[in-house]
C-alpha cells in the first residue's frame, strides 16, 4: 500500500506545465531549469497566500531535497503532491521538517522561541514579547515534549499532533489554504 496519495498522470502533467510556465515567467534559468528561492517564495506568496518570510524559506528547503538551492521539476512535483494532496502522515512529516530549522531532527527550545517570536512579535514591545513568548515556549514543551528532553523529536510531534490535530501547524502555517489549478484547465484539473 503506497504511503503517498496517488497523483493522476493528468495532474503530474499539469504540475509540470505549471512549473515550466513559472520558470519561464520568472526568467529563471539555472543549470537544469528550476526555481531559485526568490522565485519559489514569490509563488508561495502569489498562489498560496503565504507571507511569513521564515516559513517560506523553510518550505523552500523542504522542497529542495538535493540542497542545491534550486527547485527542479521532480522536486516540484514531489513537493506539491505532499503539499497539496498528501496523506495526514505525509503532511505531519512535512510540517516537522519545516519546523526543525537546523536540520538536526529536533525542534529545540530556541527554534520554538524564534518561530513564535517571528509570528507573534508585531503586537507589543520587544521586552514584553520575549517574556510572553518564553512562557509560550514552556507551555509548548510541556504539551509536546513527551520524553522531557527539552526538545521536540518527530515522535513527540507525531504523538502531540495525533492527539490534537490543530497542533499540525502550531509554529506557523506551512501548508497551503488555496487550491492549485492548471492554467490551461482552470476548473477541470484542480488539485
Amino acid at each position: 500500500m503506497p504511503i503517498t496519495s496517488p497523483v493522476k498522470t493528468s495532474e503530474v502533467e499539469c504540475l509540470l506545465r505549471l512549473f515550466h510556465s513559472l520558470v519561464e515567467r520568472a526568467n529563471v534559468r539555472l543549470n537544469n531549469s528550476g526555481l531559485d528561492r526568490n522565485a519559489f517564495r514569490a509563488i508561495l506568496h502569489s498562489i498560496f497566500g503565504m507571507t511569513d518570510d521564515m516559513l517560506m524559506n523553510r518550505v523552500f528547503f523542504a522542497f529542495d531535497k538535493d540542497n542545491d538551492n534550486c527547485i527542479k521539476a521532480k522536486e516540484w512535483v514531489k513537493g506539491l503532491s505532499v503539499f497539496l494532496r498528501g496523506t495526514f502522515e505525509e503532511k505531519l512529516k512535512f510540517c516537522f521538517e519545516v519546523y526543525y530549522l537546523n536540520g538536526d531532527g529536533y525542534i529545540s527550545r530556541e527554534e520554538i522561541f524564534d518561530m513564535l517570536k517571528n509570528s507573534l512579535c508585531q503586537q507589543s514591545s520587544e521586552e514584553e514579547s520575549d517574556e510572553g513568548i518564553k512562557e509560550l515556549v514552556d507551555i509548548t514543551l510541556k504539551k509536546m515534549d513527551y520524553d522531557n528532553d527539552g526538545k521536540i523529536s518527530f515522535a513527540d510531534f507525531e504523538k502531540a499532533v495525533k492527539e490534537e490535530r490543530l497542533l499540525l501547524e502550531v509554529f506557523g502555517p506551512c501548508l497551503p489554504e488555496a487550491k492549485l489549478c492548471c492554467p490551461r484547465h482552470k476548473s477541470v484539473h484542480c488539485l
